[in-house]
């Protein structure tokens, strides 16, 4: 595998597999793309994405780092890591035909004593991990994300399950906390959720592409659930209008109430493995 120029002259890696192709972004280590052959992408990717240094890709699997959101005092959104240039440090072909990616985030001013590393498994499925250690001396307080973006035909006909009686911190409503009430999350108007303490997989079932999703994640406390509908979608310069219709976010961390305390010398590992199915 070799790094090649991908848009905007960004360095991108290319994968193929027996079952599958990806591509891979430096920039943020974002994966613009998953593909079981003869099937849609199972990630989307706006057509409208910026491919410029240091701006974020509207799409794929960003990686949210050290904060969620904008918290007080912070003028990024969703922290450095999707925007900031990783080193490749492997690429491997393994004996089951699938290929692993390493990659790594250089040191910082602001992470002198915290790197990140970034494992991606492309095969049969789609598996990421991020891997936190904190080499300071006293404990970091962080939030992560893998803020995934999922092909679905029509975000009418697509429902989010297993999340049923979970606690939701809705971000339309000032993170007031609620309960989801519904066996299953539809989509009529914008929707931007923080489920807690969810280290279960959920399913997403677009009844459009006649397939299920599974995102299903290990040393993850949060599920987040967003499609910004058609307000906020027009407001985004960097999505179309339409595009609205054709995906759905749901995240994979550990944010909000459920952000990180590491201990000094303590590691996080935030493992997310997408699989799909049709029906």
């Amino acid at each position: 595998m070799h790094v090649i120029n991908g848009r905007g002259g960004l360095p991108m890696l290319q994968i193929q597999t027996p079952w599958s192709a990806a591509e891979i972004y430096l920039q943020g280590a974002s994966v613009t793309h998953f593909q079981l052959h003869g099937e849609p992408p199972l990630l989307f990717l706006s057509e409208q994405s910026r491919f410029e240094k240091e701006a974020p890709i509207r799409g794929g699997i960003p990686i949210i780092f050290p904060w969620f959101g904008k918290p007080e005092g912070r003028t990024l959104q969703h922290g450095f890591a999707r925007i900031r240039n990783w080193e490749l440090v492997e690429v491997r072909k393994q004996t089951d035909g699938s290929v692993l990616v390493h990659l790594s985030l250089p040191a910082s001013a602001e992470l002198l004593a915290v790197p990140l590393e970034y494992y991606v498994t492309v095969g049969r499925t789609l598996m990421t991990e991020l891997v936190i250690t904190n080499f300071s001396d006293r404990e970091f307080h962080c939030e992560n994300c893998l803020h995934t973006y999922f092909t679905v035909g029509d975000i009418k006909q697509v429902s989010v399950a297993g999340l049923q009686g979970v606690e939701y911190l809705d971000s339309l409503d000032g993170r007031t906390r609620k309960q989801e009430m519904e066996n299953a999350i539809r989509f009529t108007g914008e929707v931007d959720r923080v489920y807690l303490n969810t280290p279960h997989a959920v399913e997403i079932h677009d009844a459009a592409l006649r397939r299920v999703i599974q995102v299903a994640k290990e040393g993850s406390a949060s599920t987040v659930v967003w499609n910004p509908w058609i307000a906020k979608a027009k407001a985004m310069a960097d999505f179309d209008d339409s595009e609205y219709q054709r995906m759905v976010c749901v995240e994979s961390g550990n944010c909000t109430e459920n952000a990180l305390h590491l201990a000094a010398g303590q590691e996080s590992r935030l493992k997310l493995i997408v699989s799909s199915a049709s029906f």
